[in-house]
């Protein structure tokens, strides 16, 4: 499938499978080597291969919200920095000094320039070198040679997107998205938190249903159902659709005039490691980082489901985003991190992902592709 499904189509895929007690499911199933998440070669391979050759979402573009708006932080081990210009324009670079490689941005803010806090190099919003303190100390130094190190940057669908090798060309596979950050979502929070994980468990618990009526007894469960999933392939990527029981309504509305907001959430995989829920009152997105083969960073950056500047819009996002982390994303992280601690034990050669784990077998279908292995 090269796009998504619209409201009504979905809206009828999951009345049809609560009528007959179904589920979407894939064709195939998928034997992953529990090596794979062991290997710091295969992580290696990984990061060079995938994630530095492939467009990849680094933050909201609510994230810079004005001019000299900017974030710094680390993607597939390489400091990096975006930062929206004078112009309104967003631009990515390597986030080093080039004196001494000092970064010279760090965290998130608002500035006018780029000052690096070693000898007080400094760069404008374009990553131009403007100032040299004692510049009489490096006789025939081009400042106009050494600009900040520029990384290709885009903005997409309300994100934006950074390719660290430039070299990757556009990923039509997103085309069929609609925007999926809105110019009224508003950013009321972002995080940065460590998992004793390999990335891909971390990732394989977000993207499938079957999981919810063991793991989410009395959090999700109640709200939603036990194994029923609409389930979107475009491209490199995926949609997993998890409703809730208040969904049943639209069986009395006609077709055409079915809605679905706030009667399910949905959850976009942008491959490789980008994850965006969409829930009742607030959006998640949500990236996760290899620091090691059992360490993931985990950059959340959570946002308002419309309303502009609205308080009220505001403070229901939040008390969304209480509960889904509170609760639910807790008891996630205590079966992942489960399965951290037994890749070790030799009970498995392979983990075996099945007909109902469809976006999973989707996702290493794509990653072995990607990095050249049958």
């Amino acid at each position: 499938m090269t796009a998504r499904m619209d409201d009504q189509s979905v809206a009828q895929r999951v009345l049809d499978h609560i009528a007959n007690g179904t589920t979407d499911a894939g064709q195939d199933i998928w034997r992953e080597p529990v090596a794979n998440y062991r290997s710091e070669a295969r992580l290696a391979a990984e990061i060079a291969q995938v994630f530095r050759r492939s467009p990849t979402p680094f933050c909201p573009s609510a994230a810079l919200p004005e001019a000299g708006s900017y974030v710094a932080r680390e993607a597939a081990g390489t400091p990096i920095v975006v930062v929206r210009g004078a112009d309104g324009r967003v631009r990515a670079f390597r986030n080093a000094c080039r004196h001494r490689g000092m970064q010279v941005a760090s965290g998130s803010g608002c500035s006018k320039a780029f000052v690096c806090r070693y000898h007080g190099w400094t760069y404008n919003l374009e990553g131009r070198l403007r100032h040299i303190p004692h510049e009489e100390g490096f006789p025939g130094f081009d400042k106009e040679a050494h600009p900040l190190v520029p990384v290709a940057a885009e903005e997409r669908l309300g994100l934006v997107l950074v390719n660290q090798d430039g070299l990757t060309p556009h990923d039509d596979s997103l085309d069929g998205l609609a925007r999926l950050i809105g110019p009224d979502q508003r950013l009321f929070s972002s995080s940065e938190r460590d998992f004793e994980v390999n990335w891909k468990i971390l990732l394989e618990g977000f993207i499938e249903g079957y999981h919810i009526k063991s793991t989410h007894p009395e959090s999700f469960l109640p709200y939603g159902f036990d194994n029923l999933n609409v389930i979107d392939l475009f491209g490199r990527h995926s949609r997993v659709t998890y409703p809730f029981q208040r969904i049943k309504k639209l069986a009395k509305v006609p077709p055409q005039e079915r809605r679905v907001e706030g009667l399910l959430t949905n959850v976009y995989h942008l491959f490789p490691n980008v994850l965006i829920t969409v829930l009742s009152r607030h959006t998640n997105v949500v990236i996760l980082e290899p620091l090691a083969v059992d360490r993931t960073r985990q950059v959340t950056y959570a946002l308002t489901n419309g309303g502009g500047d609205d308080p009220e819009a505001l403070a229901e996002a939040r008390r969304d985003a209480a509960f889904v982390g509170d609760v639910g994303l807790a008891e996630d992280r205590a079966v992942v991190q489960a399965i951290q601690r037994g890749l070790g034990s030799g009970a498995n050669e392979v983990f075996t992902f099945g007909r109902f784990e469809s976006a999973i077998v989707h996702f290493h279908r794509t990653l072995t592709a990607a990095l050249g292995r049958s």
